[in-house]
């Protein structure tokens, strides 16, 4: 069965990277060395996630799924700093869970939040100037910008609904959700009418309320896949308390109070802590009762239970008065909507350590490798001799040197770092 609710996609971002520092010199008429005046480059744009309230569903992403935000610009002459990349600004709807796909973390929970940047644009590197020593009065190098963090994610809608109706197909929860608000659902005399969760804020007095949820499909078999409910059991996650709505009329065939157990296990089979949330028994179809004594079993089978039970006719209004009063005084009693925790630490990113090297010999050549060494080659300009000191000095200072030593490279032997060979002298 196709719908066009889209709850969740995977997809692929990548920042912007930094934007190049440049090697310029100051040139001016009567100033033969006027010294070197390279400008840094720009940052790369970020990854910036943002809550659209007009949007309800994540269809947006079944057609794009790559994002890319702006690089930075490169450095110019005469000290011009390199513009910095535009973000790369992705609108999702109220409720969306930012995961990491590699670790299955939650990364944010974009709920009543503000804009969050989810990957980091790369910061533009120096431009020669910075380089500029009393003994290096004209270097002619400088550093490349850095690579955006790139990122794969998982975005799972989970709507922000106080209350959510569940109960077997045709039981009245559409009907319902239509007379005590202003959604619009589809209500049809056939099952799965409803294919996709509709939200309707239910309005108490002025400025007091609360926003309940009509969640379609559940059937026995739900958490397995059967139904359309395994699809949407996601967006009762948040819910504070669940309306369960039965069909005392037994106008389906079928003993409602089966029904309510059933449904009860596929929620606790998809999710212990849901189905522990408080319950409301609403008895829908009251005006199709054709023997008022079978009230009392239900009543009987509530107390027992420790449930309170409202029976009540979406058709003709009896009840629902009554019923929408109980939830919003239970809401009172219930911790807010349910937000979930960062897992990601929100720390910086761990320094390029220079000795974190791996050596590898083959045919007599040793194979240096490791970040820090890649990052200092990118701003090595090879043919330029204060260039090649630069990089000497920094591969002694760090004790880069030293370590290759501790890793078995003698005097004499031949090293190999990313395409530059030397023999090694310490």
């Amino acid at each position: 069965m196709k719908y066009d609710f889209y709850d969740h996609v995977k997809i692929h971002v990548k920042a912007g990277k930094g934007g190049d520092g440049c090697i310029g010199f100051h040139r001016e008429k009567y100033i033969s060395h006027g010294g070197p005046d390279g400008g840094d480059g720009g940052n790369g744009g970020n990854i910036v996630f943002q809550i659209d309230p007009g949007r309800n569903t994540l269809l947006f992403f079944k057609q794009k799924k790559i994002f890319k935000a702006e690089n930075g610009k490169n450095g110019g002459n005469d000290k011009f700093h390199g513009a910095n990349g535009e973000d790369c600004v992705i609108l999702v709807p109220d409720g969306t869970v930012i995961k990491d796909v590699e670790t299955g973390k939650v990364i944010k929970d974009m709920s009543g939040c503000g804009p969050y940047v989810v990957a980091k644009g790369g910061k533009g590197g120096w431009g020669n100037r910075h380089f500029a020593t009393p003994t290096r009065q004209a270097p002619n190098f400088a550093k490349t910008g850095l690579d955006g963090e790139e990122k794969d994610l998982y975005l799972e809608l989970k709507m922000l609904a106080d209350v959510g109706f569940v109960g077997m197909p045709s039981v009245g929860k559409s009907t319902l959700l239509s007379v005590i608000s202003a959604a619009r659902p589809k209500i049809a005399a056939y099952h799965f009418t409803t294919l996709f969760p509709m939200l309707g804020v239910v309005s108490i007095s002025e400025g007091e309320g609360f926003i309940a949820a009509d969640i379609p499909g559940l059937i026995e078999g739900a958490s397995e896949g059967q139904g359309l409910g395994f699809d949407f059991l996601r967006h009762v996650d948040r819910c504070r308390l669940l309306v369960h709505v039965l069909d005392i009329a037994g106008t389906e065939g079928r003993d409602p109070i089966e029904d309510f157990k059933a449904i009860n296990e596929e929620l606790k089979k998809y999710s212990p802590a849901l189905a522990s949330r408080p319950q409301i028994i609403a008895g829908n179809k009251l005006d199709a009762v054709e023997d008022e004594n079978v009230l009392e079993k239900y009543r009987k089978f509530a107390k027992e239970n420790g449930y309170e039970i409202h029976f009540i006719s979406a058709a003709t209004g009896e009840g629902i008065k009554e019923l929408v009063f109980a939830v919003w005084n239970m809401l009172k009693t219930l911790p807010p909507i349910e937000t979930y925790e960062s897992e990601i630490e929100e720390t910086q990113k761990a320094p390029l350590v220079p000795t974190e090297i791996t050596v590898e010999r083959r045919d007599d050549i040793w194979y240096v490798e490791g970040n820090w060494l890649k990052r200092l080659m990118t701003g090595i300009n090879f043919s330029d001799w204060e260039s090649l000191g630069y990089f000497d000095h920094m591969l002694r200072e760090n004790k880069v040197m030293d370590k290759m030593r501790e890793l078995g490279i003698k005097d004499g032997d031949t090293v190999s770092i990313y395409g530059l060979q030397f023999d090694f002298v310490e």
